[in-house]
């Protein structure tokens, strides 16, 4: 049954267009407030781009789905989950960041997810470029250890280092991520990978590490139900984390984002593939690099909203199932 503190706010009770906009027009819970020791998930924005080394402004991606959001509904109509009523789940604002200074920023997002993890809390935020990812991680990694992953994006984000040596950018959190210890890539699957290299072999480094990676032609030849085998398998019953990086879907569909690349997968396929998922140990995910200032149409943050919808969905019913 919904509890009523953390119950979003429906279309027929006020319009989509008014109020103030949270992500699905969940209450807010900040941190110290009293209900804050009883959220289950936590959505949250990071509402910064300083690791962008093409189109800028996704540091404006969290406002923007959280306004796209409200035309979420309670109850997804193809799996029947209605997460708001398995689970307590809040908007808790946005990380401190510092646009100035990229390390400064991923202290201070990294501080911001720890209290989140500590208070047992599952987080699910939406950015912000794909560097905010790492810091998220290491504080879900300090509960969970090394985690397995579901990375659905155009790109690996496994390069070694951009302009002379910078290691921190949108394009090199994954690298990081393992070599740090707090990612396994024999646990980890890429899906939908795509796009010209910069030389041959540039790719090939996460496959060393043993990351099983499904480029988007491979993907297409498998097919949906295909892939989820495979996925499942990969990342097993451990704890995994979610990534989808709106660029996984063809810029026909979500123009606004900072590195699109043609022939991806529309929108209905990255919902199957979400839906999919239902069954793994999701401890913590994100949806990233959506970027108004090319989203004329507003589509790209409405996607980001809906695939926020269906991982909540996958999470929620995670929750249930250890719960029961």
């Amino acid at each position: 049954m919904s509890d009523p503190r953390f119950t979003p706010i429906t279309g027929t009770e006020m319009p989509r267009y008014a109020g103030a906009a949270t992500l699905m027009r969940l209450p807010q819970v900040l941190p110290g407030t009293p209900d804050w020791n009883d959220v289950q998930i936590g959505l949250f924005g990071v509402p910064w781009d300083g690791g962008t080394t093409n189109r800028p402004g996704a540091r404006q991606g969290p406002r923007q789905v959280r306004d796209a959001s409200t035309m979420v509904r309670n109850v997804n109509r193809a799996s029947g989950i209605n997460p708001f009523a398995l689970c307590r789940c809040a908007d808790l604002g946005d990380t401190p960041v510092n646009p100035a200074d990229l390390t400064d920023s991923m202290t201070r997002i990294e501080r911001f997810a720890g209290e989140v993890c500590v208070s047992g809390i599952l987080p699910l935020f939406v950015g912000g470029d794909h560097l905010s990812t790492l810091p998220v991680m290491r504080a879900v990694s300090r509960r969970f250890g090394p985690l397995g992953m579901v990375h659905i994006d155009a790109h690996t984000d496994t390069w070694d280092s951009y302009f002379g040596g910078q290691k921190y950018t949108h394009g090199t959190p994954f690298r990081r991520a393992i070599e740090e210890g707090i990612l396994d890539p024999k646990r980890t699957v890429q899906i939908g990978i795509r796009g010209a290299l910069y030389a041959d072999g540039d790719d090939g480094w996460g496959r060393e590490q043993g990351i099983r990676v499904i480029d988007f032609d491979e993907y297409r030849t498998l097919g949906v139900e295909r892939v989820l085998r495979e996925a499942h398998a990969v990342v097993g019953s451990a704890p995994t984390y979610i990534s989808f990086d709106i660029d996984a879907l063809d810029p026909a569909y979500a123009p606004g984002t900072g590195t699109p690349e043609i022939g991806g997968m529309t929108t209905h396929e990255a919902q199957l593939l979400v839906r999919g998922l239902d069954g793994i140990n999701c401890v913590g995910a994100d949806v990233v690099e959506v970027s108004p200032p090319f989203d004329l149409s507003g589509n790209t943050a409405l996607a980001a909203a809906t695939l926020l919808f269906e991982i909540l969905c996958v999470a929620a019913s995670g929750i249930a199932r250890v719960r029961a």
